[in-house]
């Protein structure tokens, strides 16, 4: 008897990966003292990279994240909760 395969599309890889980098600069502004979410939604709005700190890579992490895609799947899970 075979196994069931299990597909994982590229869409939902990307969107963990994403959660794992917003994880990661959350955290990293919180051990910096910052208010995480401020700082977050600062950066989405200008796109200014000073709003995320350098502790633990997170400016150079978020920076991997497309804006415009990161708004999409904030939306999304937003209203999938």
């Amino acid at each position: 008897m075979h196994e069931p395969t299990i597909s994982f599309t590229i869409q939902h890889e990307k969107e963990k990966q994403v959660k794992e980098i917003l994880t990661t600069v959350y955290d990293a502004l919180k051990e910096k003292g910052y208010n995480p979410i401020n700082q977050i939604v600062g950066y989405i709005l200008s796109e200014d990279p000073t709003y995320i700190t350098t502790h633990n890579s997170a400016r150079s992490l978020i920076r991997k994240i497309d804006r415009d895609e990161l708004l999409q799947l904030l939306v999304k899970s937003y209203l999938n909760d």
